[in-house]
């Protein structure tokens, strides 16, 4: 019997390191999850430090189908991050990878430990572009389309690599 699976959306960035190389590695261990049914990433890209500090970060969006809940993806990003060497110092800090959950279906979650669609999501070109570049017509639940929100952003410099 296979279990049902929800479209969840992650978003990659890194500034530290080899972000690249890094993107790779946390592709193959979420790719290897026995909850992740399928996936791909969007286009690269990089962009200027937006409230941080530090080299361009390099940024992407993992587009996954994933049959556990929301905390079980939650917790297989950051023990990804943690297994690549991520080490929490101050908010925003520059960073070897960062895994986040920006979408989890149409579900808006509001937890101490996950805010689901990521609260500043629709304010960051770094996370539009790719995520526009997966699903054009995507939606933000309780925001409406994403490419709305796009414009928005022209003042953050971002460019696909």
């Amino acid at each position: 019997m296979t279990t049902a699976s929800t479209r969840c959306y992650l978003g990659l960035g890194g500034n530290l390191g080899n972000p690249v190389s890094l993107f790779d590695e946390v592709i193959a261990h979420v790719a290897q999850h026995a909850h992740c049914r399928h996936h791909r990433e969007s286009p690269r890209y990089e962009s200027a430090p937006v409230d941080s500090s530090g080299p361009n970060y390099i940024n992407s969006v993992l587009e996954l189908d994933w049959a556990g809940s929301a905390d079980e993806l939650l917790a297989t990003c950051m023990s990804t991050e943690t297994a690549l060497g991520r080490v929490r110092t101050v908010r925003n800090a520059p960073r070897l990878i960062d895994v986040d959950v920006l979408l989890f279906g149409q579900a808006r979650i509001q937890t101490p430990s996950l805010t689901v669609p990521h609260p500043r999501m629709h304010l960051r070109r770094f996370v539009l572009a790719p995520l526009l570049d997966l699903n054009p017509f995507i939606e933000i639940p309780g925001l409406g389309a994403a490419k709305l929100f796009l414009p928005n952003t022209q003042d953050q410099v971002c460019t696909r690599i």
